[in-house]
């Protein structure tokens, strides 16, 4: 289980982003988290793998308090939270399989990692993850020669390299059409019924959110002011959500 409990963050010039938010989630649940741009969605996520510093606030996973985590005990952690960014993240000019190879970094010998020499085990698993998202025959392309869609499902594969035990998916289809949006969604619901792997993901759209998450939380102005099932989000918890002036559509 994921508890986040009474999380704070402000930024420099007193900008709080989180402003004491608190909730659960449990071992292979898909949760999403809804908001306006700036709603904090981005801050959150970030916070529980602590590439952001929380202010205030714990976060503990399986028992483990992650915000008071040594650096190396951080290390350990993050070996096991995969992310997934929103502009995918990846080193435009290496191949491919290079940046799936990525997501072992946190397992290597320090001296091999600054090589990137990987165990052919490792090669062999690259390879699986990308044949799983459908992209096995582009593993020696170079990653800015892929289209968006393509690249954001290298980032699945790469985040899959970890073994992870929670995904992160900071904003995975916003910049992506329709179309594109759900395959990638199809992707993170692949992993998260078939390997068990509890998912956070940011979204926008609230049809994404019906089709895919078990749950949702809402943050608007940093607070948390939703938690419950897609179906709850009725008109007027929509309006909280979203402000008065927003139209609903899906």
């Amino acid at each position: 289980m994921l508890k986040v409990e009474n999380l704070v963050k402000i930024y420099d010039g007193g900008i709080k982003a989180l402003d004491d938010v608190s909730f659960e989630v449990d071992k292979g649940e898909f949760l999403a988290v809804i908001g306006l741009s700036g709603s904090g969605k981005s801050t959150l996520l970030r916070c529980i793998n602590r590439l952001i510093e929380p202010t205030e606030g714990t976060i503990t996973w399986d028992g483990v308090d992650v915000t008071t985590a040594s650096q190396e005990e951080l290390r350990r952690i993050r070996r096991r939270i995969g992310m997934v960014f929103q502009h995918f993240n990846l080193v435009s000019r290496s191949k491919v399989l290079t940046n799936v190879l990525a997501g072992r970094l946190g397992y290597l010998n320090p001296a091999l990692s600054i090589v990137n020499r990987f165990p052919k085990a490792d090669i062999d698993k690259a390879h699986a993850q990308l044949a799983r998202v459908g992209l096995e025959e582009k593993a020696n392309a170079r990653a800015d020669e892929l289209s968006g869609g393509q690249q954001q499902r290298v980032g699945v594969a790469r985040a899959m390299m970890q073994d992870p035990e929670i995904m992160l998916a900071d904003e995975p289809v916003a910049s992506l059409d329709p179309v594109l949006a759900h395959s990638i969604m199809q992707y993170l619901e692949r992993i998260n019924q078939e390997d068990g792997v509890m998912v956070l993901c940011s979204l926008h759209f609230l049809d994404l959110v019906h089709q895919y998450a078990d749950r949702v939380i809402a943050l608007n102005e940093g607070r948390l002011v939703f938690e419950g099932t897609p179906k709850e989000i009725d008109d007027d918890k929509f309006k909280e959500i979203y402000g008065k002036e927003a139209e609903r559509v899906g």
